[in-house]
């Protein structure tokens, strides 16, 4: 094509037509856009660009919305060879400043006869479209590109193959030079300077564009190391040195109030901002170490979490069983699986089903994750002996329709949750266990009598969360015999041809996965399930009566994801065994 944008519709057309899709996308609030009209009417400009300067949109989204618009291609910096195309075979690029380049975010990939590819942050540009077009006296086919990513590539191929991040660390490292990290007041001035400001930033910044959960920056004897936590897989992202760790922790202690003399004894925090449009809650976790302190920050998104059943993975099969327990006027019902597992998001999507205004929910979280309207949400604090016990004991005093408890952690706490259950309160908690039975094992090693557990019980969630395979460029495969046999897929799919799926990457994901989805296994006590507690049968014989029941597993459920294409076989198999 000669031109991102046809010759029908003016740049600004253009413009608008992608505001309009970020916005059908609930990539953009209408009010951050009133803001941008404002601004535009007082001091003109394109809105796009104020939109990306303000931080009120975040680089993926605009690139998503310009491809979508345009029909161009978009594409990731991984896909760029390590060295610019006229420096390997010679092809005659068109000649550009770097300044030209950066200013304008494009960046000039390849030649093909009279074809020039051009990989650009505006697409819709028109201005930089003709200047490219006279420079080259070529056809452009440009493609759309993140704009942090393309400044990369223009540093790596045209600059000193620094990165945004080494940019900064350079302009930082002279003014630390010989810190004493002992030096409490300099550290404080020193984590208020402009470059470890940014580098912080940054460091958030390429969270939020991965979709990260969690940043884990842990400082070691010679760097200083950045995790990013993306679809629950830990993946390296770049490094400062490890002379600019004491610098960046306190900054990151700042922004989270916590004390940065103490250096002793684990802290936690929380920090509030907007990142590229993103209103974030970060949690903050320091743990002193042996060559400093480990930094943890959970990235609590309010604006991007799903409070959907259907959406967290709940099948047609599964969902009518939950909602009946979920409706009983009271008894206990548990969501248990390890940390990270996502049992917090389905307990607050139950809580918003049963949120209306006849009823009084209150719960005693650690830490209260997302505020939902019309529900009392009490956060423990051991420190002042408000623990979930005793919180607990003052809950039954406010009247309470529903108790929603974070964790029950000892035996005074699971007592407590059963007197409520008894005296007509329906109670909903967490349990750490590796399923739905032994959920029920669990509370009778922690003391619970068993004819208590059966009267109060109603019904165990047991899930772990998988990586959704992006659905655009997966690979459909025919499953090998020995897959067949291997892995049961017979009984899930007793006719046809069986069908599994491999992620393939693309400029959506790297690792041909976006986003996660549940698996689960839902456990609802019957008359002989109850006979079975009451003569403590074990965890293995419990499950087989639930089975027997109806119950599916969660290896069951992964599996049928993985035929349905949602998810694959290795991923079903990270985090449950093989139940055949």
């Amino acid at each position: 094509m000669n031109a991102a944008i046809p010759n029908v519709q003016t740049e600004s057309d253009v413009a608008e037509q992608i505001v309009a899709a970020l916005l059908a996308k609930g990539r953009l609030k209408e009010a951050d856009l009133a803001r941008v009209r404002r601004l535009q009417d007082e001091a003109g400009g394109d809105p796009l660009s104020l939109l990306s300067r303000l931080g009120l949109v975040s680089e993926r989204d605009h690139a998503e919305a310009c491809a979508e618009v345009l029909g161009l291609p978009l594409r990731s910096l991984r896909e760029m060879p390590e060295l610019p195309p006229d420096t390997e075979d010679g092809a005659g690029l068109p000649a550009l400043s770097a300044r030209f380049m950066r200013q304008f975010h494009l960046c000039v990939t390849g030649r093909d006869g009279d074809a020039v590819d051009v990989w650009m942050a505006d697409p819709h540009d028109g201005y930089a479209l003709d200047a490219l077009r006279m420079a080259s006296g070529c056809t452009l086919r440009p493609a759309v590109g993140l704009r942090s990513e393309i400044d990369d590539l223009i540093e790596r191929w045209y600059g000193q193959g620094r990165s945004a991040m080494g940019a900064i660390i350079e302009s930082a490292d002279g003014e630390i030079a010989g810190v004493d990290s002992d030096d409490v007041e300099h550290l404080r001035d020193l984590a208020s300077e402009a470059p470890v400001i940014r580098l912080v930033n940054l460091i958030i910044q390429r969270a939020v564009e991965q979709r990260a959960s969690d940043i884990h920056i842990e400082p070691f004897e010679n760097r200083l190391k950045v995790r990013y936590r993306i679809d629950g897989v830990l993946e390296e992202g770049e490094s400062p040195p490890a002379n600019l760790t004491a610098a960046v922790i306190s900054r990151i202690k700042i922004m989270a109030r916590l004390n940065i003399a103490e250096r002793r004894l684990p802290q936690d925090g929380r920090i509030q901002l907007r990142v590229q449009g993103r209103e974030l809650d970060l949690r903050v976790s320091s743990m002193p170490t042996a060559h400093g302190e480990s930094v943890v920050m959970r990235l609590l998104d309010r604006e991007t979490v799903v409070f959907d059943f259907r959406k967290l993975g709940f099948t047609d099969a599964l969902l009518p069983q939950f909602r009946k327990v979920l409706e009983q006027p009271h008894g206990i019902l548990l969501v248990t699986g390890p940390t990270g597992s996502g049992k917090t998001t389905t307990l607050y999507t139950a809580l918003g089903k049963l949120n209306t205004p006849g009823v009084k929910i209150i719960t005693v979280e650690d830490p209260v994750e997302y505020q939902i309207e019309g529900i009392n949400q009490i956060q423990v604090k051991p420190q002042i002996g408000l623990d979930f016990a005793s919180a607990l004991r003052s809950i039954v005093r406010q009247d309470p329709d529903i108790i929603m408890i974070g964790e029950m952690r000892d035996l005074e706490t699971a007592r407590i949750a059963i007197q409520s259950a008894l005296t007509g309160h329906l109670v909903l908690s967490t349990l750490h266990t590796n399923n739905a039975a032994g959920g029920i094992t669990r509370m009778l090693d922690m003391g619970v009598e068993d004819y208590l557990l059966t009267s109060t019980v109603n019904g165990i969630l047991a899930q772990r969360l998988v990586r959704r395979l992006e659905p655009v460029h997966a690979e459909k495969y025919p499953a090998s015999p020995e897959e067949i046999d291997k892995f049961g897929l017979r009984r899930l799919q007793p006719q046809g041809e069986i069908f599994l799926y491999r992620p393939k990457p693309s400029p959506l994901s790297a690792t041909g996965y976006l986003g996660r989805t549940t698996i689960m296994e839902f456990l609802v006590m019957g008359d002989e399930l109850r006979r079975a507690v009451m003569r403590h049968a074990g965890m293995g014989e419990i499950e087989a009566l639930a089975r027997q029941s109806g119950m599916r597993t969660m290896y069951e459920d992964g599996i049928a994801k993985a035929l349905a294409g949602e998810t694959t076989i290795e991923e079903v198999l990270r985090v449950t065994e093989n139940s055949e």
